[in-house]
């Protein structure tokens, strides 16, 4: 008498739906990663723009980059002093010839041009800059584009919030993937599971060899993902040459790190309960 067939169950279909999950989930991260590092660069560009006294010196200038180089908001890769003269060129070039057949003295004033970190770009911490730069006697008065500054930070409120749900969004689409393509994969061996508890093996030797492999199978999957971003990342930057200087590298490695353990995680936390399942359904149910 013949044994019955052992059907082994086909694992293929699970590390591809793994493997696309955590590739998007990749994919998301990523751009969380590089939404932030765009959105810092972008605060760190807007402009503030210190207007100095008329009677203002040389020294007084030194006093003011001396003051800004010591202080906690100042951004110190990009200055640009500008004094009235050739402020009233710039405008000649941008209204005209008739702006400098005006007749009457020059209006501007000598300005210093500076950027502040990302972390001062709020309301509040700007209005405290403008207060701090305007106790000094030689400053005459300081601006930014405050609109651009409210609407960075509400901007960028909005876009942590749309961040918070899609992710939890991905996650449950990829828990709820796993655990039905893992649970498909292991229907055919239901049975070889219940035989195993009924001989008198205990739930952990029954659950062993496929915690194990389902081991191999997430770090399989978490790589195969990693491979495919990496090679996105490459296409990106080759054709888009202008972004490379822009790539958040530890962030990069920080999405690459977690889905390596989310790979394995996810798959031992899903085996170990498809196989506990089995192993508590009566042999009617098995049917």
């Amino acid at each position: 008498m013949k044994k019955p067939p052992v059907h082994k169950p086909n694992y293929f279909y699970t590390i591809v739906s793994v493997t696309l999950v955590l590739f998007l989930l990749g994919l998301f991260g990523l751009l969380v990663v590089q939404g932030q590092q765009m959105l810092t660069s972008l605060r760190e560009q807007v402009e503030i723009i210190v207007e100095l006294k008329e009677d203002s010196t040389p020294a007084q200038l030194d006093s003011l980059k001396l003051h800004l180089a010591q202080s906690a908001y100042f951004k110190p890769e990009f200055t640009k002093f500008i004094n009235k003269d050739e402020g009233a060129k710039m405008m000649q070039e941008e209204f005209g010839q008739d702006f400098g057949k005006l007749d009457m003295a020059n209006p501007l004033y000598d300005v210093l041009i500076f950027n502040v970190k990302s972390a001062w770009m709020q309301t509040d911490s700007m209005s405290w800059v403008r207060e701090d730069l305007k106790t000094l006697s030689y400053v005459n008065d300081v601006f930014y584009k405050e609109d651009v500054t409210e609407s960075i930070a509400a901007n960028f409120n909005k876009i942590k919030y749309w961040v918070l749900g899609f992710g939890l969004f991905f996650i449950f689409v990829a828990v709820a993937l796993i655990l039905n393509t893992v649970r498909l994969a292991l229907y055919a061996n239901r049975f070889l599971i219940k035989n195993m508890e009924l001989v008198g093996a205990s739930w952990g030797f029954i659950s062993k060899p496929y915690l194990r492999r389902s081991f191999r199978q997430g770090v399989l999957c978490s790589m195969l993902a990693i491979i495919g971003l990496t090679a996105l990342l490459y296409f990106v930057f080759r054709n888009v040459p202008d972004m490379q200087s822009a790539i958040n590298l530890p962030g990069v490695a920080i999405v690459f790190g977690a889905l390596l353990v989310l790979g394995f995680l996810i798959m031992l936390a899903s085996t170990y309960y498809v196989v506990k399942k089995y192993l508590r359904m009566r042999v009617d149910d098995m049917y």
